[in-house]
């Protein structure tokens, strides 16, 4: 069977978007619950914004980009070799409900590993005049995939080093169970097979389903933003994280906060065995001034 190949001058060329999504309140709604947010704040209809908005969302408006990015790049078999390596998101301000946004998806670097080849996606979503709202870099990892043609980089930026488990200030478990990536795939319409299908996990060379690396970030997040932030996800100005191991399901999570200083807070998850899942974890803060919150 031939090795599978990416082309790095087509990977280059690549562009998608902007496309106009509108992130109603039935979707915001869906997603809080997904992963069992009780802040009411999050169900909130009547308040002038609407529900507040997970820090994490914006993997939901990006996702249909990422799938069309893909399309354009590769077959489906290759594409599913793919894995979540890192992820850095920039909040400019937070997403309002029913607001209309506009993103669009270019591949910002290519890299070849041992392991097989790194794409690096660029998100960038704006309002509707054009304004930042949101900027994610994605890397994925395409297993056993041969890059043909030369590396290429514009300003990726992988995430520092971040937490560790010895300078951990705070621990907290969390459950997750066995449906929990069916929930999520419906919820964030981010849909997946190797996260709900097990025929496909195991043709992906998966031992069974796995919990999507942004639902597992999104459970970091939450407990991050409950304990160094008083609750308040408005707060959050970035996320950046490697993602260092996969979560079987049923599991049972840790999430530890580390060093927190005027930068950020620092952050990782272990699995049960205490493997690490999510390493150089780190949330970047700032308040939302009140021109923001309208």
């Amino acid at each position: 069977m031939a090795t599978p190949t990416l082309d790095a001058a087509r990977l280059a060329a690549l562009k998608v978007g902007p496309t106009a999504i509108t992130a109603d309140a039935r979707w915001l709604m869906a997603y809080a619950a997904a992963l069992g947010e009780s802040d009411p704040r999050y169900y909130d209809t009547t308040a002038p914004d609407g529900p507040l908005v997970h820090p994490l969302f914006p993997v939901c408006y990006e996702w249909p980009l990422a799938q069309a990015v893909r399309t354009k790049a590769m077959d489906e078999a290759t594409a599913r070799r793919g894995v979540h390596a890192f992820h850095s998101l920039v909040v400019h301000r937070p997403p309002r409900a029913g607001e209309g946004l506009r993103v669009g998806a270019r591949v910002i670097a290519v890299k070849k590993l041992r392991a097989g080849t790194l794409v690096v996606i660029r998100f960038a979503t704006t309002d509707r005049t054009g304004v930042a709202v949101t900027t994610t870099e994605h890397g994925s990892i395409y297993r056993g995939v041969e890059l043909e043609g030369d590396e290429f980089a514009t300003s990726a930026s992988e995430p520092a080093a971040g937490s560790s488990a010895g300078g951990a200030r705070w621990e907290e478990r969390v459950d997750v169970p066995l449906q929990m990536a069916h929930v999520y795939s419906e919820c964030a319409r981010i849909y997946n097979p190797i996260h709900t299908d097990a025929a496909v996990a195991h043709a992906a060379g998966l031992p069974a389903i796995i919990l999507h690396g942004t639902a597992t970030l999104a459970l970091a997040v939450s407990r991050v933003v409950t304990r160094d932030l008083g609750g308040d996800a408005a707060r959050l100005r970035g996320v950046a994280v490697r993602f260092s191991g996969m979560v079987m399901l049923p599991s049972r999570l840790t999430v530890r906060g580390g060093a927190a200083d005027g930068g950020g807070i620092a952050f990782d998850v272990a699995g049960p065995d205490g493997a690490a899942v999510l390493t150089d974890g780190r949330v970047l803060t700032g308040v939302v001034r009140a021109a923001e919150r309208r």
